[in-house]
């Protein structure tokens, strides 16, 4: 039986899985800087074709505006959507600016501090119907759909930064 979304949450979106899109993944090699599709926007997407689950499409090398999310393991996460993929997403409102540390896959051994909004309102596709929907996110959850949507514009998080100062080398823990 369907529980209603707690509130905040989008139903459609928590209630998507990577089942719905009736193939199997493949694991593909991250596309690092400074490969061209990382600073190339994205081509849209048919939401309905089958495709690839994970990181944001040109991550993988993949110049499509298509992208997976799932910050439900992150110690800075409050509430979440948990695994979804969104096609063509696009940031409808926004608040509450914040600056704090970023890092990306593509970007290895770097990270740098990035405003970006708290609050946040996003529209995409699900991919397999093409369904629109429309969900909000805060903190954590918000700033990883930024960065993800600057992905599939052609932006990295270095873009972002406010200058050469707020540019670090990644630290490694052991």
């Amino acid at each position: 039986m369907n529980q209603p979304a707690p509130e905040g949450l989008n139903a459609q979106v928590l209630a998507w899985s990577e089942a719905d899109l009736g193939v199997e993944g493949r694991v593909l090699d991250v596309v690092r800087a400074p490969a061209t599709v990382l600073s190339t926007v994205g081509e849209a997407v048919d939401p309905t074709c089958p495709g690839c689950v994970g990181l944001a499409a040109p991550q993988v090398g993949v110049g499509a505006q298509m992208f997976c999310v799932d910050v439900s393991e992150h110690p800075k996460t409050r509430d979440h959507h948990g695994t979804f993929v969104l096609c063509n997403a696009e940031v409808v409102s926004s608040s509450r600016n914040e600056k704090a540390r970023e890092g990306c896959m593509s970007v290895p051994d770097l990270t740098g501090d990035v405003k970006r909004a708290s609050r946040l309102v996003v529209r995409g596709q699900l991919p397999g119907s093409g369904e629109e929907v429309e969900l909000s996110a805060n903190a954590f959850e918000a700033r990883c759909l930024q960065h993800e949507i600057d992905h599939c514009q052609g932006l990295l998080f270095v873009d972002r930064v406010a200058g050469a100062h707020a540019i670090y080398a990644r630290q490694t823990y052991l």
